[in-house]
C-alpha cells in the first residue's frame, strides 16, 4: 500500500505548533527563532517531507515551467539551442517542456494549446517551416503567456525574437565564391514561408550586385529542405544554360543532399563544383565531401539568448511592470567559417564552363 505524503500538518501537529508556524520556519521567515526553524527542518528532513508544488503554483500563480517547440530536435542546431535553454531554465530553478512540430503546422497548433493547458509560464518557439497562419501565437496574449522567437521567426508585427543577420553571412559567403573566380553561382533557397529564405535571397542579389555581376535569378531555386526537394532543385540548377560552378545552400543538410546528388551524376567534386552551406553543424567534419565553407548561426548563443529575454519578462511580470508596447528584437551576426578539409581546387575550373563575367548596369 502506498504510503501518504507528510504535509506540513504532520509536522505541526508532532512539534505540538501551528501550522503557519512551519511554513514559515521551512522558509527561514525572520519571526521564527533559529532553534524552532532547526527543529521544523529536521522534523522535515526525517519525515522525508517535499513541498507541494501544486499548492505553491496555486499561491504564486506560476508554475516555474517553461515550454519549448521546435521542429525537429534531431536537428544539431536545435539541439545546441535545447542546450543552451536547459542550462538557463536549470540556473533559474525552472522545468523545461519541450515539444516537436515536426514541420507540421496542425501539430504545432495543438503543442501550443497543450502549452497553454499545462500553464507554463512562458515559451520559446522556433516555426515550423511550413506554418503560413500564426493566429495561435496571438491567442497566447490574451492569456498573458509571453512567448520568444529564435531561428525561424515568424513575419508577424510586435514579437519578441533573437535572429541571425543572414544576409551578412551570405555576402561574405559570395564574397568568398567570387574571389575564387566563380561568375555562375546557383543557391537552393528554402520555403517562401521562412523569413531566413527572404534573407538568403537577398544578400545573395546583394554580393552579386555589389562585386558589380549581373545577378541571374535563373539560378536562384527553393526547395522544402527534404532530400527529394534537393534533388530536384539540384536538377533545375544543373540544367540551366549558365550552368553552376559553385552552389550555395540552404543549410548544412542540404548541402549534404545536394552533394549526393552531384556524386550520383559523375561530377567531380574537386575541379567542376563547389558548396558552400549554412549552419556549420558538427557533422560536415565527419562527411567525405563537405562544404568548402559554412556560415555559422550560433546556435547556442541564439536560445541563450531567447531564454533571457523570456525569464526578463517574467520578471517584469511578476514585479507588475507593463511591457506589452516593448518588444525585445536582437540580432547576431553569422559569420563564414572555412573548412579546412574542403578539397575543390578553383584553378581547375573548365574555363569552357565559366561563365563570363557580366557587369551590371
Amino acid at each position: 500500500m502506498e504510503s501518504k505524503s507528510v504535509t506540513i500538518k504532520d509536522i505541526a501537529k508532532q512539534l505540538n505548533i501551528s501550522v503557519s508556524t512551519v511554513s514559515r520556519g521551512l522558509h527561514d521567515h525572520p519571526s521564527i527563532g533559529i532553534a524552532t526553524r532547526m527543529k521544523i527542518k529536521k522534523l522535515a528532513k526525517d519525515l522525508c517531507y517535499e513541498p507541494n508544488q501544486t499548492a505553491i503554483f496555486l499561491q504564486s500563480g506560476k508554475t516555474l515551467t517553461i515550454g519549448v517547440i521546435l521542429p525537429e530536435l534531431s536537428e544539431a542546431f536545435f539541439a545546441s539551442a535545447i542546450s543552451a535553454i536547459e542550462d538557463m531554465a536549470y540556473k533559474r530553478n525552472y522545468t523545461v517542456l519541450l515539444a516537436q512540430s515536426h514541420n507540421d503546422e496542425a501539430l504545432e497548433k495543438q503543442l501550443v494549446e497543450k502549452m497553454k493547458n499545462h500553464r507554463v509560464d512562458g515559451l520559446l518557439v522556433s516555426v515550423s517551416k511550413n506554418t503560413a497562419s500564426f493566429q495561435h501565437f496571438e491567442n497566447l496574449k490574451k492569456f498573458n503567456i509571453p512567448v520568444v522567437f529564435f531561428d525561424r521567426i515568424p513575419p508577424m508585427d510586435n514579437i519578441h525574437y533573437v535572429g541571425c543577420n543572414i544576409k551578412v553571412g551570405t555576402m561574405e559567403a559570395m564574397s568568398y565564391l567570387i574571389n575564387k573566380g566563380h561568375r555562375a553561382i546557383g543557391l537552393i533557397n528554402g520555403p517562401n514561408t521562412l523569413r531566413a529564405s527572404a534573407e538568403r535571397k537577398d544578400g545573395f542579389i546583394k554580393a552579386t550586385e555589389k562585386s558589380r555581376l549581373k545577378a541571374d535569378r535563373s539560378l536562384i531555386s527553393s526547395c522544402d529542405l527534404t532530400e527529394q526537394g534537393t534533388h530536384m532543385a539540384m536538377e533545375e540548377l544543373l540544367a540551366n544554360k549558365r550552368r553552376p560552378t559553385a552552389i550555395v545552400t540552404f543549410n548544412d543538410y542540404v548541402a549534404l543532399f545536394a552533394i549526393d546528388y552531384a556524386k550520383r551524376k559523375g561530377i567531380d567534386l574537386e575541379n567542376e563544383l563547389e558548396f558552400v552551406s549554412y549552419a556549420n553543424l558538427p557533422m560536415i567534419n565527419y562527411m567525405q565531401d563537405t562544404p568548402s565553407a559554412s556560415v555559422e548561426q550560433y546556435p547556442y548563443l541564439q536560445g541563450q539568448k531567447a531564454a533571457d529575454i523570456l525569464f526578463d519578462l517574467l520578471n517584469q511580470r511578476c514585479l507588475g511592470i507593463d511591457v506589452q508596447n516593448a518588444y525585445y528584437k536582437i540580432i547576431i551576426d553569422s559569420s563564414l567559417i572555412k573548412n579546412s578539409r574542403a578539397r575543390f581546387n578553383a584553378d581547375h575550373i573548365n574555363i569552357s564552363r565559366k561563365a563570363p563575367l557580366e557587369i551590371a548596369c
